[in-house]
């Protein structure tokens, strides 16, 4: 398909089915959340770049959540409270191969980093004595490397599949653009597409989710033999706390997917589960992982501090 060809082709999106009483109310609710979403993980990015307390592989990992959250949040809200103020549900492929594109890079992200800060607190806490050994500037900066390497060039080979097919149908059944749902507008035989998708979701998802649970049970056991009753404590509600925000990115990434796959899926959990995974981690992700962090938590204490005093200045 040429190039102009392709920028020609108007798709639409799947109704929101909102009234004209309840639309500005989820425009407002909507544009609320995208701001409160691009604040919170800004504060997080800043603070963690301006502090000198902060440069720590834990917190040099965690500088790369922000970025993929806000990647993902400005990928997803901006066209949705457009929509909604509008009732325009017309897209033209590119900006749509782009919208997909750039929510995917979001998701596999957003596990990806995760999985390389549980590493991280495993060797923090359960081989203490080797932690400035083995997470050296060297080794923190091949991980950032690597998480980031693998997104882009899966994502990269996973769209450009699509450029071999012409599109036979301009309906697009979800809310917001994404691989599987583009794939349900070419007639062609889109096996390898499929296949090549089922390889990302065994190897990135099923490998991140083993590593999670792998790590974060080595330290629950560290944690519990080795610390005090309040440590202990503390310990699992940290971990449960994680491994709950961890989970539901995984599991409604997973849901998401594999529900394009089983027609008796009704469509409107697959819509609902699919907007979830870009409004909960987003939003849960600088709370859990950062305001709750205590030297993240001064550190933004002072950063704010400093920066309202400036203004009042």
């Amino acid at each position: 398909m040429s190039t102009n060809a392709s920028s020609a082709v108007l798709l639409s999106l799947e109704a929101l089915g909102l009234s004209n009483v309840s639309m500005y109310p989820a425009f407002v609710i909507g544009t609320l959340a995208y701001l409160f979403i691009m604040f919170c993980n800004l504060l997080v990015l800043l603070s963690i770049a301006l502090s000198k307390k902060l440069q720590k592989p834990m917190f040099v990992l965690l500088f790369n959540l922000p970025i993929s959250d806000m990647l993902g949040a400005t990928a997803f809200f901006p066209h949705l409270t457009l929509r909604i103020v509008t009732q325009n549900r017309l897209i033209s492929l590119p900006p749509c191969v782009l919208q997909a594109f750039l929510i995917h890079v979001y998701g596999t992200g957003n596990l990806l980093i995760l999985t390389a800060r549980a590493y991280d607190r495993y060797i923090a806490i359960c081989c203490p004595l080797r932690y400035n050994s083995i997470m050296s500037p060297h080794t923190l900066v091949k991980i950032i490397v690597t998480v980031w390497f693998i997104t882009f060039s899966y994502m990269v080979t996973l769209f450009s599949m699509l450029a071999r097919f012409k599109i036979c149908r301009t309906h697009v059944v979800d809310l917001y653009c994404n691989n599987p749902s583009l794939l349900k507008l070419y007639c062609e035989d889109t096996r390898d597409n499929n296949y090549f998708g089922l390889f990302g979701i065994v190897v990135l998802q099923g490998g991140s989710l083993l590593v999670i649970l792998y790590t974060y049970g080595q330290i629950l056991r560290t944690c519990i033999m080795n610390s005090q009753p309040d440590t202990r404590k503390k310990a699992i509600q940290t971990c449960g706390t994680h491994l709950v925000v961890f989970l539901i990115l995984e599991v409604n990434t997973l849901v998401t997917l594999m529900a394009h796959r089983f027609e008796g899926v009704s469509p409107f959990l697959r819509r609902a589960i699919g907007v979830s995974v870009l409004v909960f981690p987003p939003f849960l992700d600088p709370i859990i992982y950062g305001l709750k962090t205590a030297e993240l938590k001064e550190s933004i204490r002072m950063f704010l501090t400093r920066n309202v005093g400036a203004t009042k200045l």
